[in-house]
């Protein structure tokens, strides 16, 4: 046999590379199972938040107008906050008439908003079809700033046991202006337009993706909309200023690192995959060593821009000090911190917080070992806007209809 009509002998990692695509392209096609509805009114406007660049100049092509005309409406919708055509002074009057007649410029409705006695805020969002997910901003405690903690889907599909969020069924993803509007919604609430430039101080100043639903299924809207908040020209956050927490949906992980570089943050929670399996069940598909092999992997990892692993410490499930040791040998070699973050009870749990001793020990273990492990003080607890506490009122309402 010719040595050209061989079969071309495959390596390892261009097998694994052909599996993660296919895994990629599954993970797609469940993600258009939950997909959003249209970014439409009833009657027949577009909302022109959540379009790319692109689409932007195709949506004013379409009614006879140039493409400088995009970056006019780009810079008074994401730089300038306006959500009222009328108020767009680098527009002439007809045209901003035409605009009206055909496009809005939209926001989330705020069905509930509350405050913390921390001032932690938490709004419960409510968007075109009814549907809601709820969004929280927790203030830094020493500087004028703070995240905004972002749903990327109604309700969740992970179902992990000590989560009240993943108690709640998935019931769709979240478009890419619904995920954008969510931090432009908060900007209104705190009068933070126009968009803060350079070192200019800002309250709303990173986006945590850790809030209801697992970012990376629903990676398509995800990245348009972090692409949007990422764009200089409008809401400028730099990607080190947006973390995205995973499960840890490895195929997707490479993705993000590719194509977005944001900080990464992973829910690891166990050092062994048989008690992950039960508290994490997406352990089952993707265990402890594939989820760490891939952020060994994530391009953007280094000493400046460490990996987060969320650590929640459950009293005799996972935070003995043995454990701590084997967290310490399972991420050797990563730049990383931990973050330890105490168990917020929720209704209906059966888990318990960690006690102060513990948390302390285990701490002592990773920081003596040269990872920072902060213990993450629960914020808005009293709203019920901690972390693994969010849940939609309207599911909470008719739970307790039920009961």
């Amino acid at each position: 046999m010719h040595a050209d009509i061989l079969p071309a002998i495959r390596s390892p990692s261009d097998l694994a590379a052909d599996m993660n695509a296919a895994e990629r392209e599954r993970i797609r096609a469940k993600a258009a199972l939950f997909a959003p509805p249209p970014a439409q009114l009833a009657d027949g406007r577009r909302d022109l938040v959540g379009l790319s660049r692109e689409e932007l100049v195709a949506e004013l092509d379409a009614i006879g107008e140039k493409p400088f005309r995009a970056k006019q409406l780009w810079h008074w919708i994401y730089h300038q906050g306006a959500t009222d055509f009328a108020r767009m002074s680098s527009i002439a009057r007809p045209l901003q008439e035409k605009l009206a007649e055909r496009f809005v410029i939209g926001r989330p409705e705020t069905a509930t908003a509350q405050t913390s006695s921390d001032d932690t805020r938490k709004w419960l969002f409510r968007f075109r079809d009814g549907q809601e997910a709820e969004t929280v901003y927790i203030p830094d405690r020493r500087e004028d700033r703070g995240a905004v903690c972002i749903s990327s889907q109604v309700g969740c599909t992970l179902s992990c046991t000590f989560c009240h969020t993943g108690t709640q069924r998935l019931v769709r993803n979240l478009g890419a202006a619904e995920i954008v509007g969510q931090f432009m919604a908060a900007r209104d609430s705190y009068g933070e337009w126009p968009s803060p430039k350079g070192e200019t101080p800002r309250l709303l100043s990173t986006i945590v993706l850790m809030g209801m639903g697992e970012p990376l299924y629903n990676y398509d809207n995800v990245a348009k909309a972090m692409r949007i908040v990422m764009d200089g020209e409008g809401i400028a956050l730099s990607r080190r200023r947006i973390t995205l927490s995973t499960s840890g949906v490895v195929p997707m992980m490479d993705r993000c690192g590719e194509e977005l570089g944001i900080n990464l943050a992973v829910s690891l929670h166990a050092v062994r995959n048989d008690l992950r399996d039960e508290i994490v069940p997406l352990n089952r598909k993707y265990p402890i060593e594939a989820v760490l092999d891939a952020c060994r992997r994530y391009p953007s990892a280094s000493n400046a821009r460490r990996i987060t692993f969320e650590y929640i410490m459950l009293r005799g499930v996972n935070d003995s000090e043995a454990e701590a040791r084997e967290l310490v040998r399972l991420i050797r070699g990563l730049p990383a911190k931990v973050n330890l973050i105490p168990f917020n009870p929720w209704p209906g749990s059966s888990f318990k917080p960690s006690t102060k001793e513990q948390l302390a020990k285990f701490a002592a273990i990773v920081m003596d070992a040269g990872f920072a492990s902060p213990i993450r003080m629960p914020r808005g607890r009293d709203i019920l806007a901690a972390c693994g506490q969010l849940k939609t009122a309207s599911e909470r309402l008719s739970a307790g209809a039920k009961s």
